[in-house]
């Protein structure tokens, strides 16, 4: 079920009686197509998660702390010219559709009342987030601002009245009386076709309708299907394609497997949209980070394989020193401007070796030549390897920050950003922005089943930071073999084979073999821990380790997070 005019007709009677009469008291954009709205009400604050994204376009109440970014963009500072401050008096569907308005009243400069609706319409590629004067109709502005030659159905700038988007035709299910379902049924005596009569419905929806239909086409039926939505409950089901969906009823009608539920609608929804709202949160924040990363990670793979052919080539120089013998022991045979010559190769039984020259060198110049070429060859072998080394580093180093991006929270990211800055990678954009300084609030932290912390770094620096300064000596270090990952550290000195089993298990699933089975996990106490000097953060060395395999779930894992 999706974001339909009955689930949010159903959100409403739970979402209303909390937020209307409270005070708008913060407005941000943490990213393109969101908005938090910050609401006091009985001392309490509640924050009211907009998002006009094309994909999920949705609106609920969230518990999630979502980092308030350093610039306000130009929208937001709209919002809070206006709206900071202001009053909810009502908040009203527009019929069935999906299309919400929040009515404020706020004063002027001057004093005077204004009333202002910000209308959140939920129309997946055409959603947006348009503040109006109620007074006048006028537009004050909007998130998402269309030019004309691309929407004609009507006018979306600032200043154009505020017009409903076209919507189709409809029954309102919820005003139905009984002699107008008589007359529709008469008109449409098939279940299937007095359900598409109706506005609101979404697709499992209309399967759900019809079947309660087809149990019994009554007038009773049509009230017990739309009854379900004046008492919102949130329902996560799964369906035989293992896709999770949410519904704020339960239906009976849909091959659908219960997995979790919830009396509070917002917690189910905001438990549902968490990881699908972080990737893409992330996804946004680090579009200019993963640029860069991917770049060098192809220039890297290039070089490594032009390097490798490179050694490959001065590893199998022998032939040349062979050539330059031979030339050299058969001189008296090589003529001057002769372009090759056969020569008995006493290294292979005097097989007949041909042997390319320059016609403009003499004999012993040419032989000399593959000396040269020879000598340089040899000599190139420590050069290149050092050159492969220094690469495969640097490429570790980047998938390293990869793996970070992957398991990283939209507020990991400056970190990471940092991080490149530092590294000289990147270019500051915001000279301004103070760095935070890592504690453990910054890491991920587990809690073991017999209670035990596991402590876990989102980032290189926080891997450092975590290894080399906060651990105790005696705790125990945990981390993916051969592929980049988090640290992670056990905070006990001695260990029971579940709670190294259980601390592997966190230490793959950070790590880039999170969606592999059997992985291997090297697991030693931190104090064998070493970080060479001039190595790239997160990068350190260790002897002495055991190794554990194990497969990370995703659910055992997260369920440990405190």
């Amino acid at each position: 079920m999706a974001f339909d005019g009955l689930f949010i007709h159903s959100l409403l009677q739970d979402l209303s009686p909390t937020l209307v009469g409270g005070k708008l008291t913060k407005i941000y954009q943490p990213f393109d197509q969101d908005l938090v709205l910050n609401f006091r009400k009985d001392r309490k604050n509640q924050r009211l998660l907009i998002s006009a994204n094309a994909q999920t376009p949705r609106f609920y109440l969230t518990n999630d702390s979502i980092v308030n970014p350093d610039v306000a963009p130009a929208f937001v500072m709209v919002l809070r010219k206006y709206l900071e401050g202001s009053i909810l008096k009502k908040i009203e569907q527009v019929g069935v559709e999906r299309i919400v308005n929040f009515y404020f009243s706020n004063r002027n400069e001057l004093g005077d009342e204004m009333k202002l609706v910000l209308s959140v319409e939920l129309m997946g590629r055409h959603s947006n987030v348009i503040l109006y004067n109620s007074e006048d109709n006028k537009i004050i502005d909007l998130l998402k601002r269309i030019n004309p030659d691309e929407n004609r159905a009507r006018l979306l700038l600032p200043h154009a009245p505020y017009e409903l988007p076209p919507l189709l035709p409809g029954i309102n299910g919820f005003e139905l009386s009984a002699d107008q379902f008589n007359d529709l049924k008469n008109k449409y005596p098939e279940a299937m076709d007095f359900v598409k009569q109706f506005n609101g419905l979404d697709g499992d929806d209309k399967k759900e309708f019809t079947g309660y239909l087809e149990d019994d086409f009554s007038y009773s039926s049509l009230q017990t299907f739309f009854n379900q939505f004046a008492r919102p409950k949130g329902y996560i089901l799964q369906t035989i394609k293992h896709k999770d969906r949410v519904y704020t009823y339960l239906p009976y009608h849909l091959d659908l497997k219960l997995i979790y539920s919830n009396d509070d609608v917002n917690k189910i929804l905001d438990d549902f949209y968490r990881e699908q709202a972080n990737r893409e949160w992330v996804k946004q924040k680090s579009k200019r980070i993963e640029n860069i990363v991917n770049n060098e990670i192809k220039k890297l793979k290039k070089k490594i394989i032009k390097l490798r052919k490179q050694l490959d080539q001065a590893e199998n120089s022998e032939e040349y020193r062979i050539k330059g013998e031979l030339l050299n022991a058969y001189l008296h045979e090589v003529k001057a401007g002769m372009t090759s010559i056969a020569l008995p190769n006493y290294y292979e039984n005097n097989q007949p070796l041909t042997i390319k020259l320059n016609p403009a060198l003499s004999p012993a110049r040419n032989a000399q030549k593959y000396f040269t070429r020879y000598q340089k060859l040899r000599n190139s072998i420590k050069h290149v390897n050092e050159q492969i080394k220094l690469a495969t580093e640097n490429l570790d180093y980047f998938d390293s920050i990869q793996t970070a991006i992957d398991n990283a929270d939209p507020q990991d990211i400056d970190a990471i950003n940092d991080e490149l800055i530092n590294q000289g990678y990147l270019k500051s954009q915001n000279h301004n922005r103070r760095k935070k300084k890592i504690n453990e609030k910054n890491l991920n932290t587990f809690k073991l089943s017999d209670g035990k912390k596991v402590l876990v770094g989102k980032n290189n620096y926080q891997n450092d930071w975590l290894t080399l300064k906060k651990a105790d000596k005696r705790d125990y270090w945990f981390h993916v073999k051969n592929m980049p990952g988090s640290h992670v550290i056990l905070q006990d000195r001695n260990p029971s084979d579940k709670d190294i089993a259980e601390a592997a298990e966190i230490a793959a699933y950070f790590s880039k073999g999170k969606n592999s089975s059997h992985v291997p996990v090297d697991y030693v106490q931190v104090k064998k821990i070493k970080k060479p000097n001039g190595a790239k953060p997160g990068f350190v060395i260790y002897t002495g380790q055991n190794s554990i395999e194990v497969t990370p779930n995703e659910q055992d894992v997260l369920s440990k997070k405190i």
